[in-house]
């Protein structure tokens, strides 16, 4: 019998649950740009947040990291976080895909701490952090709006990311990068938790910690050598250069305004970190990352700038216009372009690894 771990079928269909909650999430923004304050009937556009940021985004990281644990068990953490977004969507109670998400969540931190054990690096010790501030969320999405929730959310994904950025560019950061990254963590998520008693102060430390930890990564990263390269190094550098600048957007976000509960501050701070930092550090990471979880290739293609640029242009357009100037016009355009290149990046990832899967077949037959 095939061992579980190695079923290629049984990641895909992980990473499909993932792509139905993009799928829906991208719905849900649709609605947004009709009406930005949807009825409590309207239960879809509620759950947009948590629905892109745990239900797609953490069942892709929870996917990596399975694979990476190779144990079937690990397995669970992907499947709970991408059924628990699905059930965000359909017409059960809501309760059902709040517990599992938190399942997931659960799971996935247990996951990095089987992967911590294994070296005791600590890259791996700051991906537990952020896991905890998913799960933290994902807990307090029982009781709190997602606007008390951001702190977590954010942390969830800037850490994870940072963490991922030390552990691929070992060889090129200083050796204490590991230590400094997990004080940082540290801070993070012990700020966040402050934010649900002094939100007013916390919220601030919080931005600037944030800044700081962008600061960091940004002057350390090797990006900024490989963007003057070609191909997919540039690529991915100009995929990360420009997410450290979406996070510090958001950075300075915190720090003016504490906690965003103004619609335009709320916009700024959701899209410049979720979309602007997260998307373009997921479409920089793509062409390894992909390829590592479904055993398949993703060579990278020129059209790749396509999506990222849309990307870019669109959160300019909405948050520079639209939420800075609180021009309505612009900020639906950027949000449908926002939209429009996420669908363009999945499209072409789907056609660049359908082409390097053709490729790889015809050198083996010749």
């Amino acid at each position: 019998m095939p061992d579980f771990t190695a079923r290629r079928s049984v990641r895909t269909a992980l990473l499909a649950t993932a792509g139905v909650s993009m799928l829906a999430g991208l719905y849900a923004a649709l609605l947004l740009v009709v009406d930005r304050e949807p009825t409590a009937a309207q239960r879809l556009p509620d759950v947009h947040g948590i629905l892109m940021v745990l239900g797609f985004l953490g069942t892709l990281v929870a996917l990596e990291r399975s694979v990476a644990l190779r144990q079937r068990w690990a397995y669970a953490a992907p499947l709970a976080l991408g059924i628990g977004g699905l059930a965000l969507v359909v017409p059960i109670p809501l309760r059902v895909g709040r517990l599992l998400l938190i399942l997931g969540c659960a799971l996935a931190t247990a996951v990095l701490v089987h992967l911590w054990r294994r070296q005791e690096d600590d890259p791996t010790a700051t991906q537990i952090l952020g896991a905890a501030m998913a799960l933290g969320a994902a807990i307090l999405w029982t009781r709190l709006d997602v606007v008390d929730l951001l702190p977590w959310l954010v942390g969830y994904i800037a850490l994870t990311i940072a963490a991922e950025r030390v552990e691929l560019a070992r060889l090129t950061m200083p050796p204490h990068a590991g230590r400094l990254l997990l004080a940082i963590g540290a801070a993070v998520l012990m700020t966040a938790a402050l934010t649900l008693l002094w939100p007013s102060v916390a919220t601030r430390a919080f931005g600037l910690l944030t800044l700081g930890l962008v600061a960091w990564l940004a002057r350390s990263d090797v990006a900024r050598r490989t963007i003057r390269s070609t191909g997919l190094p540039r690529f991915s550098a100009a995929a990360l250069l420009c997410g450290y600048v979406w996070l510090a957007v958001a950075g300075v976000v915190w720090v003016v305004g504490g906690m965003p509960r103004a619609l335009a501050a709320y916009d700024t701070v959701v899209h410049a970190t979720f979309l602007g930092f997260a998307m373009s550090m997921v479409m920089a990471h793509a062409p390894v990352i992909f390829p590592s979880v479904l055993r398949r290739p993703l060579p990278y293609r020129a059209a790749m700038w396509i999506p990222l640029v849309l990307l870019q242009i669109g959160l300019i357009v909405r948050i520079g216009l639209g939420d800075g100037l609180g021009l309505e016009g612009p900020w639906q355009i950027g949000a449908v372009l926002n939209v429009v290149a996420l669908l363009a990046f999945a499209g072409t990832a789907a056609w660049s690894a359908r082409s390097g899967q053709r490729a790889r077949s015809a050198g083996g037959r010749s």
